[in-house]
């Protein structure tokens, strides 16, 4: 079984929306190799609380932590984003866990696009295209693996209500240009099981990575002073590149809507 954690950076607006771009990132990891990922996850954490004073319960919210970080205005503001940089290094060494993100450009897009909609679905199918082609990460060591969506809190209704929707009605545009194809969910089960993101160490990674992607794109005046836009690079080596068959893809592991 593969689980997918899910969070997202920016919002759903078109209209007088502060951000141009909106982002999921989903981690993948099979249940076999979840626990020892989990360990390693907390060494890093208690690394962070060595080197910088974060506690193990204290969430990284990476967008806080840079611009509002109540408790955690303790910490200097160069040493936070440091924080940033550390926890997506290590992401970037850990052997069983593949990343992937679905980015929709809001800008040009006609009234009544549903961002939320549009950007749920690329993600869902690259999500269930990935498991049923083994091309996630040893995925050839395993016979037959379904897949589980763990998100962050968000639309709870209108997500599951797409999820079971797309388990009968699915369709894709034909690669050769002729109609669509109906591809429905096979290997993705049941509703999506959400998770408050202070409770889950795996969410709190993606949203570090959605959150540096979004300054990759779009970077703030500090992040982009002190060097933070290009952190998201480091994540190259885990950025599963099977779910976008642009070869110009400007980021790997990305889809573009």
């Amino acid at each position: 079984m593969y689980l997918m954690y899910i969070d997202e950076s920016g919002d759903i607006g078109l209209n007088n929306s502060p951000t141009r771009y909106f982002i999921l990132t989903g981690l993948v990891i099979h249940e076999q190799r979840w626990r020892t990922t989990l360990h390693s996850v907390i060494t890093l954490r208690q690394q962070l609380k060595q080197n910088y004073g974060l506690k193990l319960r204290e969430e990284i919210h990476a967008a806080h932590l840079i611009q509002k970080p109540g408790n955690l205005s303790r910490i200097n503001k160069s040493l936070r984003l440091r924080i940033l940089r550390d926890v997506v290094q290590h992401m970037a060494t850990l052997p069983d866990i593949d990343l992937f993100n679905v980015v929709v450009d809001k800008q040009g897009k006609p009234q009544g696009y549903d961002v939320f909609e549009n950007a749920w679905t690329a993600l869902i199918q690259r999500f269930e295209n990935t498991i049923q082609h083994k091309n996630f990460r040893n995925s050839r060591l395993n016979t037959v693996d379904n897949g589980i969506l763990v998100p962050d809190d968000t639309d709870v209704t209108k997500l599951k209500n797409l999820v079971r929707k797309m388990r009968y009605y699915n369709p894709i545009p034909s690669q050769t240009g002729n109609g669509y194809r109906n591809l429905n969910l096979n290997f993705v089960i049941e509703d999506p099981v959400h998770r408050k993101s202070d409770h889950s160490y795996f969410i709190q990674l993606c949203d570090v990575s959605s959150y540096l992607l979004k300054q990759n794109l779009e970077p703030c005046q500090y992040v982009k002073k002190k060097g933070g836009k290009n952190y998201f690079t480091l994540l190259n080596p885990i950025l599963n590149q099977h779910v976008c068959n642009n070869r110009n893809n400007p980021t790997l592991g990305t889809v573009y809507l």
